[in-house]
C-alpha cells in the first residue's frame, strides 16, 4: 500500500469531523455569519504567506530538480491565492484588512515552518501535504452538496473545487509517495504523525473561526 493510502487511512475520522463540523455545514448551505467568514479569510490571507514559504524551503531541500520545481510552483500558486483574496475576496466580502495572526493560525503556521526546518525532507513533505489534500476533498465535497441558490461564498467555494488545484495535489501526493517508498520504516511512521498532526490542525483553523478565537489574554 502506498504511504498515502495509509496515511489518509489514519485520518478519516479527522476528515469526517472536518466535513460535519458547523463551520463546513454553514458554509455549504450558505448560512455561515458573515463576521466568521471575514475572520477565516483573514487568517487564511496570513496562513498562506507562511506556507508559501514552507513550501519554498521544501523546494530547497528537495534533490531532485523536477521535484523542486514543483514545489516552487506549488509555492508561487500559494502566493497567488494570497493575492487573490486580497484583490477578490476580500472585496467581495467586505474585509478591510488582515489584522494580526491569531492563536490557531500562529500554531499551524509555527509547525509547519519547524517541521520543514527541523525535520527530514520526508517529513516535511508529509507535514505541508493535509494543506493541499484536505482543502481539495473538502472543497469538492462543499461543491457537490453545496445549496447554491443566494448561497454568499459560491464564488469562494468553486476556487478549492477546480482542475488546477487537483492537478497539484496529485502532484504532491506522487512526490510525497515515491520519497516516501525510498526510506525507512522509521521515517514513513514519522510522516504520518506529521500529517496527522497538520490534519488535525486543519480542523482546529476552521473551527477557530466559527468561535471567533481570539488571544486570551486580550
Amino acid at each position: 500500500m502506498n504511504w498515502s493510502n495509509e496515511a489518509w487511512h489514519s485520518i478519516e475520522s479527522i476528515y469526517k469531523a472536518i466535513q460535519q463540523m458547523p463551520f463546513i455545514e454553514k458554509l455549504r448551505k450558505g448560512t455561515l455569519e458573515m463576521e466568521k467568514f471575514q475572520y477565516y479569510l483573514k487568517q487564511d490571507s496570513l496562513y498562506l504567506e507562511d506556507f508559501s514559504r514552507a513550501l519554498a524551503m521544501v523546494a530547497a531541500k528537495l534533490p531532485d530538480i523536477k521535484d523542486t520545481q514543483a514545489f516552487i510552483e506549488f509555492s508561487q500558486g500559494a502566493i497567488a491565492a494570497e493575492v487573490g483574496l486580497h484583490e477578490a475576496y476580500f472585496t467581495t466580502y467586505n474585509v478591510k484588512d488582515r489584522g494580526e495572526m491569531l492563536p490557531a493560525c500562529h500554531h499551524y503556521t509555527s509547525f509547519l515552518k519547524s517541521a520543514v526546518a527541523t525535520e527530514s525532507i520526508e517529513v516535511a513533505m508529509a507535514a505541508v501535504l493535509p494543506c493541499f489534500w484536505i482543502y481539495k476533498e473538502i472543497g469538492d465535497y462543499i461543491y457537490k452538496n453545496r445549496i447554491e441558490d443566494q448561497n454568499p461564498f459560491t464564488a469562494w467555494i468553486k476556487t478549492y473545487a477546480g482542475e488546477e488545484f487537483g492537478e497539484s495535489v496529485r502532484k504532491a501526493i506522487e512526490i510525497c509517495d515515491r520519497y516516501a517508498e525510498k526510506t525507512s520504516m522509521e521515517t514513513r511512521k514519522k510522516m504520518t504523525k506529521a500529517f496527522i498532526y497538520a490534519s488535525q490542525l486543519e480542523f482546529d483553523f476552521w473551527d477557530a473561526a466559527d468561535q471567533l478565537r481570539d488571544w486570551k489574554t486580550k
